[in-house]
């Protein structure tokens, strides 16, 4: 199959149209907190949640009734242009490509907030042929509306066929900003039998050996989406772009939800979404790295400053690997301690 010359990756796909980023805007992602724009009351706490979350999603799509569409995007309109978002991303998810509502959701959006909207969530991607699609169409829009900076975009994962076309999404376009997994619909599409969103399952399990004394054995639970998660962040991260996981959706078990996006962060991920408020938190605290880990990484770094050789430290041996990974910690720290002074003082950043 002819592929797109790397001399044409990067130019325009309008004429007028913002040229792409060549490196992603460094950004601090930890959460996305999906917020439902139709809805009054919430739209009003949009001043003081700017300054709390990391991401502000305005939700166009599932859990939006069919007869409050139109009033979700208008809303997320008034939201955008009411409200300044400062260092906090503004995101929208608008409703997937075959629904009655996408072509309105983009050509709204973008005339009359397209310099505001920093990221375009789009669900139930399945191939790069999707991504080829919104990114023509975002760059027609944003040529016509006179938007000044390019639009990104979000891809969830949340099909089989998603998943089976993964590393073609990734590298679909310089506009892909990231993925997220989205159990739910995968769920479905793969005919899992669950009714879980995210999340483990007390019968998906491994039965420990048959005891000597007959006694009971143990069914330890597994994780659901660890093959999904893994194989996402491995696109992702050969690209250059972001994975993040998606929901949790029982608000009630805090412990799992915090459990689940621990797995996430350690296999690469860099945020999740929060779909209600006390998921802020967890999110903050599991996607911010440790501060023991933090400053023993610190010390890595301080004892190797060119990245090679080999050093003991604390009795333990370093060498240019993980030089690399205590760089990925760092790093992260200290994109955190820019906008959290409470961890950079735990850091000493």
């Amino acid at each position: 199959m002819t592929t797109k010359p790397p001399s044409k990756f990067y130019q325009p796909l309008a004429i007028g149209a913002p040229s792409p980023y060549r490196e992603l805007p460094v950004r601090l992602e930890r959460m996305i907190h999906f917020f439902p724009p139709h809805v009054e009351k919430m739209r009003a706490k949009i001043p003081e949640m700017i300054s709390q979350v990391d991401v502000l999603l305005g939700n166009l799509e599932d859990a939006i009734p069919a007869d409050q569409k139109e009033a979700a995007r208008k809303g997320f309109i008034k939201a955008a242009m009411e409200n300044d978002f400062g260092q906090t991303g503004l995101w929208t998810r608008v409703n997937c490509l075959n629904s009655p509502w996408f072509l309105d959701d983009l050509t709204e959006i973008v005339a009359a907030a397209g310099n505001k909207v920093d990221v375009i969530m789009l669900p139930k991607v399945e191939g790069p042929w999707d991504i080829h699609y919104l990114d023509q169409l975002l760059a027609q829009l944003e040529a016509r509306n006179g938007v000044k900076r390019q639009i990104l975009i979000h891809a969830i994962l949340e099909t089989a066929l998603g998943v089976a076309n993964v590393e073609a999404i990734a590298a679909a376009s310089p506009r892909m900003h990231g993925m997220s997994l989205g159990p739910a619909d995968l769920a479905a599409s793969r005919g899992m039998k669950t009714t879980r969103v995210g999340g483990g399952h007390p019968s998906y399990g491994v039965l420990e050996d048959p005891k000597a004394d007959g006694g009971a054995r143990t069914l330890f639970q597994q994780d659901l989406w660890h093959y999904t998660v893994a194989k996402m962040v491995d696109a992702c991260q050969s690209q250059g772009i972001k994975a993040f996981y998606g929901p949790f959706g029982d608000f009630a078990d805090s412990p799992a939800c915090e459990a689940q996006f621990r797995n996430a962060f350690l296999l690469g991920c860099l945020g999740a979404w929060s779909l209600h408020p006390s998921q802020i938190e967890i999110a903050k605290r599991v996607f911010s790295p440790d501060a023991g880990e933090v400053i023993f990484a610190k010390k890595i770094l301080d004892a190797m400053p060119d990245g090679t050789g080999a050093v003991m430290i604390d009795g333990k041996m370093q060498d240019d690997a993980t030089w690399k990974q205590a760089k990925v910690i760092v790093d992260l720290a200290k994109l955190v301690a820019s906008k959290d002074p409470v961890l950079a003082q735990a850091y000493g950043l």
